[in-house]
Parts: C-alpha cells; sequence; structure tokens
C-alpha cells in the first residue's frame, strides 16, 4: 500500500506593501527631514550650529508638556489647560523665587535675594502637579468628559494667575535662577538637556514597566483593561498628574530663560503642544503614540516656524501650514485606524 503524501505546507504569504500605514507611521520623520533639506536648501544660515541650538531650546519649553500630553493622549484624554497652568505655575515658582512681591518689578535682582532656586522649581512642579490631579479627580470622580474639565482648568487657572499676580510680571531672578533657561553645558542649552533626558525617562516608563502597559491598555480599550485588573481611575488620574508635572518644570525653564514670570505665559500654547502629539503619530482615539513621535513632531513644529521665519514668511501664513499639517495628521490617522479595523 502506498504510503500517502504528506500535507502540504502552506506558503505563507507576504503581506502587501500597506503605503497608507506607512505614512501613518513614518509620515512625521520623513517630513521633518524634507523640511530641513528644503531649509537648508533656501536659506543657508538655518543649518548654522546657533540657528540649530536656537531652534531645539525653543522647541524645548512645549517639547516638555507635549510629553505629558502624550501619557493624556494616549488614555484618549485631552488636556486644554497646560498653557493656564503653565503660567500660573510659573508665576508660584517665581514668587517663591523673589521672596514675595515687594521687588517683583526688579530688572535683575542680588545673589543673596529671594530663596534657594530649588524652592521655586519645587513649588512650581507642586502647583503643576496639584492643577493636574483637580482635573484628573473631576474626571474619574465627577464623570466629567476631559474636554470640559481642561477647558473649565484652562480658564480658571488662567483666571488664577491674574489674581495671583494682579495682572503684572515678576521679573528680576538671581544669576543661579536665570542659569536654567539661559546657561549652557559645552554649547548645548540647559532646556534642550532637560528636554532630552526628560523623553528619555518618558519613553523608558511607557515601554518597559506595568504602568506604561497600563496606560496604553486604558486608552486602547478601557473596558477590556479593567476586565484585566488594569485600575483605570488611577491610571487617568496619574496622567494628568504627570501632565501637571511637565507644566510646572517647563513654566519654571521658561521664567529663567525669559528672566520674567507672566499671567499671559501661554497663550494658546495648548494647541502648539496638542499638534506636537498629534502629529507624531500619538492618535486621539488612544492607544496608539510614542514619546519619539512626540519629540519628532515639536521638532517639525519648530523647524517649520523657525525656517518660515528665516524666509521673512508671514506669521499668519505659519499658523495656516500648522493647522492644515495638523489636520491632515488627524485625517491620515483616523483613515489608518479605520483600516486596521477593517483587517
Amino acid at each position: 500500500m502506498t504510503p500517502a503524501p504528506p500535507p502540504a505546507v502552506p506558503h505563507s504569504r507576504a503581506h502587501p506593501f500597506d503605503a497608507i500605514q506607512f505614512l501613518a507611521r513614518y509620515a512625521a520623520p520623513l517630513f521633518l527631514l524634507l523640511l530641513v533639506a528644503i531649509f537648508a536648501i533656501l536659506e543657508p544660515r538655518f543649518l548654522h550650529p546657533l540657528n540649530i541650538f536656537n531652534v531645539l531650546r525653543q522647541v524645548s519649553i512645549a517639547g516638555l508638556i507635549a510629553i505629558g500630553m502624550t501619557f493624556v493622549i494616549l488614555t484618549a484624554g485631552i488636556d486644554l489647560s497646560v498653557g493656564s497652568l503653565l503660567a500660573l505655575a510659573g508665576l508660584v515658582g517665581a514668587y517663591v523665587a523673589k521672596g514675595g512681591l515687594d521687588d517683583r518689578f526688579a530688572i535683575a535682582a542680588g545673589d543673596a535675594a529671594g530663596n534657594p532656586v530649588i524652592f521655586a522649581v519645587l513649588a512650581a512642579l507642586a502647583v503643576g502637579m496639584a492643577g493636574g490631579a483637580l482635573q484628573g479627580l473631576a474626571i474619574t470622580r465627577l464623570k466629567v468628559p476631559p474636554f470640559v474639565v481642561t477647558l473649565g482648568g484652562l480658564t480658571a487657572f488662567r483666571g488664577a494667575a491674574l489674581l495671583f499676580s494682579g495682572g503684572g510680571p515678576i521679573s528680576g531672578f538671581t544669576a543661579d535662577y536665570a542659569w536654567w533657561g539661559q546657561g549652557r553645558i559645552s554649547m548645548v542649552p540647559v532646556p534642550v538637556i532637560i528636554f532630552v533626558l526628560a523623553a528619555l525617562v518618558a519613553h523608558l516608563v511607557l515601554r518597559y514597566t506595568a504602568f506604561g502597559k497600563h496606560v496604553y491598555a486604558t486608552g486602547g480599550n478601557a473596558r477590556a483593561a479593567a476586565l484585566n485588573g488594569v485600575p483605570i481611575r488611577r491610571i487617568v488620574m496619574l496622567v494628568y498628574v504627570i501632565s501637571g508635572f511637565f507644566c510646572g518644570l517647563a513654566a519654571f525653564l521658561l521664567s529663567a530663560r525669559l528672566n520674567s514670570a507672566e499671567a499671559v505665559a501661554g497663550l494658546s500654547l495648548e494647541l502648539t503642544v496638542i499638534a506636537s502629539v498629534v502629529i507624531g503619530g500619538t492618535s486621539l482615539f488612544g492607544g496608539v503614540g510614542s514619546i519619539f513621535g512626540t519629540v519628532v513632531g515639536a521638532l517639525l513644529i519648530g523647524v517649520l516656524t523657525n525656517g518660515l521665519v528665516l524666509l521673512n514668511v508671514s506669521s499668519f501664513i505659519q499658523q495656516i501650514l500648522i493647522g492644515v499639517i495638523l489636520v491632515a495628521a488627524v485625517a491620515l490617522d483616523q483613515f489608518a485606524a479605520t483600516r486596521r479595523l477593517a483587517e
């Protein structure tokens, strides 16, 4: 009896190239490289080291807040209050640094004036984290949608900043305070170094810790995550505290860079921050994104703005272009998500 032939082994089918998924994943870094090449050709000053460091320093403030916003958006949330919270945290930190408001309008301060810098940093961080915690509580306990809560925070924190400062700035800090915003280490601005270190730590937290996995799970499918033991309320609460932490850190660095803290600081900053996160590939629907993408998105907006300024392009056109890029990024993300579900 002739033995039966062995069953045929099915050939593995190679997945066809999906241009939409490829663009959804790599559009931001590719567009960033394209922008750098275009501006380098059109304006030779663009690649000058001083200009490059200037771009990185400008990006670092919004980039720090964008890191915190990434945690929030990964859970399918949103934080519209970051600009206002930055202003309030910056004023409180400046108040502590000056030791009061007696010489709030001084152009410069003596080295012995006020309190040590560490107290100012801790004050700014505390205000930012407290603001984030209040909003997290309203979202998790009162069941108010994040958009509504943080929209209220946008107004309330700005009003608190104006009330606290009386509408005026607090300026004139010690040299060691200003160093954190204006100083350099081996030609690299201090805020840039802090931004890079913060991005690295945030990346490690999201990718290699249980908390990071829970953040992705919460945004991907909150109901399924809860059934698998993920503490949804705690995760949502913590991501808003993290967002507030980065607002406080950015507030301190911004006041040190400008040698002044003002109630009008951070106006419309939330739009730049959200654009950086979304353009970098983090989905507004939650569960998809990375810190690397956010850094690329922040750099893209910074490079675009700087290049257009060097080319004497109107600031109105700059806003139009950023808006168009943001809408295109969200549209591409939604189209890619629809295709993934269809598969």
